[in-house]
């Protein structure tokens, strides 16, 4: 049993590794990780290390626990300044456009490959939903309009919710009666009930974290990974959509200040990462390569109708009432990467004995593998021809908040970042409202406590002491003077955060 266990764990640490150092090496190539991440799981399975592993329903369950970590981390990181605009066309997009989608492809897939018109519906269903992951990866290293990316990446974390309902509706045993509207009546209660689980969640949580002083800073990235997963658990004990209540809830409780933000958003990203590399190290290990060649055909015909018909057609549907321009649609429409939702998506199917599903996880991986190769590197040539590109962002300033409980204040932290108008300003200069004082600055290792004449410099640490009434006006003060300088005031600037 101990062998067993020590061979396991030598086994996982090196995957573990390779997978970390596959980042560095899929970012030079233009590859998405996801894709090295499979070779992987591969190479571990039957045709290569010879590990035999065929538990779907496992699969299933760790794949839901993989995306709802990866789901939070998305939506922690949002901008609710950037999300709030774009939120009503990426809402239509990710429920009225995934039925869309479905239907073009159902229809055709019928059609062309003479399947059944469940079964074809299920291949649209299944591959309806963008995956966040995918999404996430590539748009960050993309430099497009804030606006743009916003809407793909709200999307992708909207859209799981009613995939997800749509492949259990279509996976129930062919010859059942299926009334439209009831089906229709249970996605909306399970969409809308999802969203408020979510909003409730997250206001508790961070009116909660921001009036705790937990004793270690460690604690505050595990609250906030508890009180994702305590969202989906919520949502889905209602029978709402639990996928979407962690979204909501990731989007609350990264706009809300929290202490300790850096550290939660460190955390939440390592997670991801660890749970993106487990997640597709597994379907890797799931799919049989002797299988694959013969769903080669099929995926890629099942891919161009999804590409060029069914994907292009949800966008325009969905996004043409919100004043989005038809570049920016072409973008949308190219940039709906599939990656890990959609097959772990087919494993629902497969573990409910619906005949045919070991073709329809077949095609899916097949389809996966090409076309995210294919969209995701050339993401940047395609975003550049429709000039949907947006100058670098200057780096935002950074506040870090850790609550001092005993004396009603808190410390900020802050290191002023390149470009910023912080640097070669004084001390004095800053007006910090009463209440607030820079009370230490570190340059180059060195601290020292400052003077009303000291004169700041690009990447000084600073140290601030404020009290829990001034704490506020002094983050925006000094994203205001960092943004626009002595002047901030003239300009109208209020230091509104926005939050990365």
């Amino acid at each position: 049993m101990t062998g067993d266990l020590d061979e396991g764990l030598l086994i996982g640490s090196l995957v573990l590794l390779v997978a970390v150092a596959a980042v560095r090496l899929s970012t030079r190539a233009g590859l998405p990780s996801l894709l090295i991440y499979l070779a992987l799981g591969v190479a571990l399975g039957e045709s290569g290390l010879g590990i035999d592993f065929e538990n779907v329903d496992l699969t299933r369950v760790l794949g839901v626990c993989a995306l709802v970590v990866i789901i939070a981390e998305g939506g922690l990181s949002a901008r609710w300044s950037v999300v709030r605009p774009v939120l009503p066309a990426a809402a239509t997009l990710a429920t009225f456009g995934v039925v869309v989608s479905v239907a073009v492809v159902g229809v055709v897939v019928h059609l062309l490959l003479d399947v059944p018109l469940q079964l074809a519906l299920l291949y649209g269903a299944v591959l309806s939903s963008t995956d966040a992951a995918a999404v996430f990866a590539t748009l960050r290293r993309l430099l497009v309009r804030p606006r743009l990316a916003a809407t793909l990446e709200a999307e992708s974390g909207i859209n799981d919710a009613p995939a997800v309902l749509l492949v259990l509706a279509l996976s129930v045993p062919a010859g059942s009666h299926l009334v439209w509207w009831h089906e229709l009546l249970i996605m909306l209660y399970e969409l809308a009930a999802g969203g408020l689980v979510g909003v409730a969640v997250g206001v508790i949580g961070a009116f909660g974290l921001r009036r705790a002083a937990l004793p270690a800073v460690g604690l505050y990235p595990l609250a906030v990974a508890g009180l994702t997963i305590l969202a989906y658990a919520l949502g889905a004990s209602v029978h709402a959509s639990g996928f979407l209540a962690v979204y909501t809830c990731g989007v609350i409780l990264g706009n809300a200040r929290l202490p300790h933000r850096q550290a939660v958003l460190g955390f939440a990203d390592g997670l991801a990462w660890l749970a993106q590399i487990g997640l597709f190290v597994l379907l890797g290990l799931l799919a049989s390569p002797a299988r694959l060649p013969s769903a080669v055909v099929p995926a890629l015909v099942v891919g161009t109708v999804l590409v060029i018909a069914a994907r292009p057609l949800s966008v325009l549907l969905s996004v043409a009432w919100f004043r989005v321009g038809w570049r920016e649609q072409m973008f949308l429409s190219w940039a709906g990467l599939r990656g890990a939702v959609p097959i772990v998506l087919a494993t629902i199917p497969l573990s409910a004995g619906v005949p045919d599903a070991t073709r329809l996880f077949d095609v899916v991986f097949v389809l996966v593998v090409i076309f995210t190769v294919l969209q995701a590197t050339s993401l940047t040539p395609v975003a550049r021809w429709l000039r949907v590109t947006a100058p670098a962002e200057p780096t935002e300033l950074r506040v870090e908040t850790a609550p001092l409980d005993e004396m009603n204040a808190e410390m900020l932290q802050l290191k002023v970042p390149p470009g910023s108008h912080l640097s070669g300003m004084y001390i004095d200069e800053l007006r910090l409202p009463q209440g607030a004082a820079v009370t230490l600055v570190l340059r180059e290792g060195r601290g020292f406590v400052p003077q009303p004449a000291s004169r700041l410099r690009s990447g000084d640490s600073l140290l601030i002491v404020a009290t829990s009434d001034s704490r506020d006006a002094a983050e925006r003060r000094l994203r205001a003077v960092s943004r626009r300088g002595r002047l901030a005031r003239w300009y109208g600037e209020k230091g509104e955060a926005e939050l990365h």
